[in-house]
């Protein structure tokens, strides 16, 4: 099958993407004194699992540039990681492991890390394309301090992520030749990425 690779003007396009929704999450942070120093908790075990090709595709360019040592731990970890949340979730519990990117407390592919990793946290609205608004309370911490300064938790700043959404789906479909709707959907963690290699068009698309 073949590599789905990022053209340089969608990649560029998807790094403006990442950098406007650090923007703000930066505003909405400083606005109800927010921050991540001092927190018992690691939002890097946190379970998520991720959805565009685009960002699976942008991983792969991250993974590309680092060194062959560093490469091989990732993969290694990210193996385990994989058998190891098959486990837990036969289980029926929702795993909760360090994100093999991980590298001494530090993402080790920061500029490359997924739209989850940087909007985690603060909280945020989404208009869904049937018109209902969303409101996700952000981490445990975050929710603590709006309890603490705001009466009612609607009060407190939020950042709207549906723009910023509405572009990374318009990305999406430019990256897939408007044929988005035709892919297999995609649903699985950074582990997995890693493991299953770089994103890949669906046999039956690459012999159209």
């Amino acid at each position: 099958m073949k590599e789905i690779f990022l053209p340089p003007e969608l990649s560029s396009e998807l790094a403006d993407i990442y950098a406007k929704m650090q923007e703000g999450y930066d505003e909405v942070a400083r606005r109800i004194t927010m921050t991540c120093t001092g927190c018992p908790d690691n939002c890097c075990d946190s379970w998520f699992q991720h959805h565009t090709y685009s960002e699976w595709a942008y991983l792969w360019e991250g993974l590309r540039a680092v060194d062959d040592d560093l490469l091989e731990r990732i993969l290694k970890r990210a193996e385990e990681y994989v058998r190891e949340s098959k486990k837990i979730l036969a289980r029926g519990e929702r795993p909760q492991l360090m994100c093999p990117l991980n590298e001494n407390g530090l993402c080790a592919l920061y500029d490359h890390r997924m739209l989850i990793c940087r909007m985690h946290g603060i909280p945020a609205t989404m208009t869904r394309p049937d018109g209902q608004l969303l409101r996700f309370p952000g981490c445990f911490r975050c929710q603590e301090i709006v309890e603490k300064r705001y009466e009612d938790e609607n009060e407190a700043p939020a950042m709207d992520r549906t723009p910023l959404l509405r572009r990374l789906a318009a990305l999406e479909n430019e990256l897939l030749g408007n044929r988005r709707h035709l892919y297999p959907r995609v649903k699985k963690t950074i582990a997995e990425m890693i493991v299953e290699g770089p994103p890949r068009i669906p046999k039956s698309h690459c012999e159209k």
